[in-house]
């Protein structure tokens, strides 16, 4: 809806005294916005620097405040080099408080701001009003004049809301206000999909545009080792680690709770993944491959739900300490007792568990021991309980990682590593489990396994003498 003007004259005045009181500021955003660098138009002159404004200040802020990782990261995935990427960051902060100033400025009239360039040099406000386009302009930001104001178009967008609540949507997923194309946009599998949702709206059609898209978006979950899942035949388990196959992702667990084919579903009752693989008794191992919602981590929650970090699978030894993690009894710690157990379940004997004074109850089961950052194991029975102690026995990880060709998923990758050119000759491989006394071949040497534990990149023989040593 646009404002009903007296005289241009008179109107042009008005907006300029409603953008005065940002003006001053806005000058040195706006210069610097079309600048594209990480300072003021004016230190490009010979001409001596103006005080910086709190703004100025703000954006400095938002570069001195982004970690290194982030910097990184935004020259990785927008092809950015260092000085653009902190650019960007300055001209974003700097616009970001430009177009809120001009919004307030412009009112009703106003129809959406955004910026576009490498280093989001140039800032676009839109308005409804061609009279508007000397105020926007005198604060060093691009004017374009549209038809529809953004106070139009949230409000088309929350009919569409309104009515999703009772009309399907699953063909019409997508719904948003779009400032650059002045319009609300609706993305549909089906294009009768998106007339339904605008009739059952009704929104006035002029406002909408709807755009042809194959896509299904769905809701992405975490595995976090401890947490619940369900099995599709009944009953409750906990996750162990998280674990990749390949491209697959997953976790491991308890055999003895799900054969192959068991369906499983998250601690969110939403479905998970399938058991790909189970042994029990005999051991009690078994790993869950999960479907494309679910993306594995490499942390087993903690006390309080923190997250702890899985960095590795060294065993620890006898008499260390060790902490487990179940959707039963949450966190709980003792100490390892004893390395290659065997123990006779009603349902048959396991071997080569590990006997600790950890306490567990039933839905602990699958769940998380973990020796400082390295994983141990998964819990596999026991005795006594939380709240009187007990005995607990759990599956080591690294025998089960080996036993289905799985690569835990860990703070420094976890992915299933590949060679790279260059690599030294030799038999020693990361992903793969190896045991105490275990040789190995390494660029020419040989070397024995002091602990056991699933090699990863950079756990090169000679660079971890704690896990290695010269044969």
């Amino acid at each position: 809806m646009q404002l009903r003007h007296s005289s241009p004259t008179q109107d042009s005045r008005k907006v300029l005294r409603r953008a005065q009181a940002a003006g001053a500021a806005l000058a040195a955003a706006g210069a610097l916005v079309l600048a594209g660098l990480p300072g003021s138009a004016v230190a490009q002159s010979d001409s001596p620097s103006p005080s910086p404004t709190p703004r100025d200040a703000a954006a400095a802020a938002a570069v001195d405040r982004t970690s290194p990782e982030v910097l990184k990261a935004m020259q990785r995935d927008l092809r950015l080099t260092a000085a653009q990427a902190k650019a960007r960051l300055v001209n974003e902060a700097e616009a970001g408080a430009a177009g809120g100033a001009l919004r307030s400025a412009l009112g009703r009239d106003f129809a959406g701001a955004w910026v576009t360039g490498a280093t989001s040099a140039t800032l676009t406000v839109a308005t409804t009003d061609a009279r508007d386009v000397a105020a926007i302009e005198a604060e060093g930001a691009r004017a374009l004049v549209v038809r529809h104001s953004l106070g139009q178009l949230d409000a088309a967008k929350a009919k569409l809301d309104r009515a999703a609540k009772s009309t399907g949507t699953a063909d019409a997923p997508v719904w948003f206000v779009d400032v650059k194309s002045n319009a609300v946009v609706v993305k549909a599998v089906k294009a009768a999909a998106a007339q339904k949702l605008v009739k059952a709206a009704k929104v006035d059609r002029g406002l909408v545009q709807v755009e042809r898209t194959a896509e299904r978006p769905r809701p992405f979950y975490d595995i976090v080792g401890g947490e619940a899942y369900y099995m599709g035949s009944g009953g409750r388990c906990s996750v162990g680690f998280s674990i990749t196959q390949g491209s697959t992702q997953g976790f491991a667990t308890a055999g003895h709770c799900g054969r192959a084919g068991t369906t499983t579903r998250g601690v969110n009752q939403q479905a998970q993944g399938t058991f790909r693989a189970s042994i029990f008794p005999g051991r009690d191992m078994a790993w869950v491959a999960a479907n494309a919602q679910w993306t594995s981590t490499p942390y087993v929650k903690g006390s309080g739900g923190q997250r702890v970090s899985v960095a590795g699978s060294t065993q620890s030894p006898v008499g260390g300490s060790i902490c487990r993690s179940g959707s039963t009894t949450g966190w709980h710690c003792g100490t390892i007792s004893q390395h290659n157990t065997s123990v006779t379940y009603p349902e048959g004997t396991i071997s080569g568990v590990t006997r600790t004074t950890v306490c567990a109850e039933p839905g602990d089961s699958g769940g998380s021991y973990i020796s400082g950052s390295q994983a141990q194991g998964v819990t596999s029975g026991g005795s006594g309980n939380c709240r009187s102690g007990g005995t607990t026995f759990h599956q080591p990880i690294n025998p089960l990682l080996q036993q289905y060709q799985l690569t835990l998923k860990t703070t420094g990758g976890g992915q299933d590593p590949g060679p790279g050119p260059g690599d030294p000759t030799g038999t020693w491989a990361a992903g793969s489990v190896y045991a105490a006394g275990d040789t190995v071949t390494y660029d020419g040497a040989t070397y024995r396994c002091l602990q056991p534990h699933q090699a990863q990149p950079g756990w090169e023989p000679p660079s971890t003498p704690a896990l290695w040593e010269a044969a």
